[in-house]
């Protein structure tokens, strides 16, 4: 048996109001005048007073805002990383994400593009990252994605969904300040939730459970429970109960993996663009077959929430349509192997899928 050396944040500031140590936690970092520091804010933030005027910029640092309505693509991540090294004659001291999972993807895959040459679709799959990446800093505005601690970066390429999943993707530095997570919409905070309560449940009945994913998995599922089933917890209690619940999500699938959800939903991101939370969400709905007990208890959080699911996505589809999804979610094998163990082929073919994917 060989044992994976799994790399983990280094750093990690946690508490209401550490958003404001961000200078100190920087100044320390900062090469030189010529290399700058590069924020990536999501756009929500544009002009919201209250987050930005925190961020304190020299010399040639700046602020890149960040549209969300989509996944991140690679040829997005490349335009980014062409645009730092066309301005600056040296490399950035450091690139730092604020904002949601798809902007602390950007800001892993960005740090990790600068420092090893080529396109960043040719790197998406298993430890295909040799160089490691520059310095960088991941600050969550959300709770949920575990991408804050994750090893991955999800990018959209023009042949799959896939992460840059390499012991160089997680950040050096994470800062988790509960109070970023105000002003969140509902529906959102709960798509975003239930991202890592997937995570948990997938991590839980997986094949790969050992007990390390599992101590993490456990404490991340009843986290989850306690935010979204009870009515124990004041909105502060919540905030910084959820943000720790995202962090153990993303530990519980470090050394296991993610499985049914997961690989059905990057089908219909890659060819519907759905966002990841509530895309594990639309599929979850109909998996009472692998996960009944998750499942069973996502239902009756939908009910306490009041969230109403989309409907029909998949009705007006074509036949090739439904066939790109499916060569999408197949190609995500680690997956399917810790959902149903090695002998998987046998028992998801392209028929199975089909169903699945016309329930939706």
């Amino acid at each position: 048996m060989i044992y994976k050396n799994y790399p983990m944040v280094s750093r990690v500031v946690f508490g209401r109001g550490s958003f404001n140590q961000l200078d100190e936690i920087l100044s320390p970092k900062r090469i030189g005048r010529n290399a700058p520091f590069i924020f990536y804010v999501d756009d929500v933030f544009k002009g919201n007073h209250w987050l930005t005027s925190r961020i304190t910029l020299s010399y040639k640092d700046k602020i890149i805002y960040v549209p969300t309505k989509e996944e991140p693509k690679t040829s997005q991540i490349d335009k980014y990383v062409e645009d730092i090294i066309l301005e600056y004659s040296e490399l950035p001291s450091g690139i730092i994400g604020i904002g949601g999972g798809i902007v602390m993807d950007i800001a892993k895959a960005v740090s990790l593009m600068l420092t090893n040459q080529g396109e960043s679709k040719d790197y998406q799959g298993w430890d295909l990252i040799k160089n490691p990446a520059i310095y960088h800093v991941g600050i969550p505005t959300i709770s949920g994605t575990g991408a804050e601690v994750s090893r991955t970066t999800i990018l959209t390429g023009p042949e799959r969904k896939l992460g840059i999943n390499s012991d160089h993707t997680p950040f050096d530095q994470v800062i988790l300040d509960p109070e970023l997570t105000k002003g969140v919409p509902k529906d959102q905070w709960f798509y975003t939730g239930m991202d890592c309560f997937v995570h948990c449940v997938e991590s839980l009945n997986g094949t790969f459970l050992n007990a390390f994913s599992q101590s993490y998995g456990e404490k991340a599922f009843e986290l989850c429970q306690e935010i979204f089933l009870r009515d124990e917890l004041t909105l502060e209690e919540a905030q910084d109960k959820l943000m720790m619940a995202s962090w153990h999500g993303g530990m519980s699938i470090a050394y296991s993996q993610v499985g049914v959800a997961h690989a059905m939903s990057y089908g219909l991101s890659y060819l519907l663009g759905i966002k990841h939370g509530i895309g594990n969400c639309i599929v979850f709905d109909h998996l009472d077959e692998y996960y009944p007990n998750g499942v069973a208890m996502f239902k009756e959080m939908k009910v306490k929430h009041n969230i109403e699911l989309p409907q029909g996505i998949c009705a007006h589809l074509e036949e090739d349509q439904f066939d790109t999804m499916i060569d999408v979610a197949l190609s995500l094998e680690p997956l399917w192997e810790n959902a149903i163990g090695k002998n998987w082929k046998t028992k998801i073919t392209r028929q199975k899928l089909l169903e699945l994917y016309k329930k939706m």
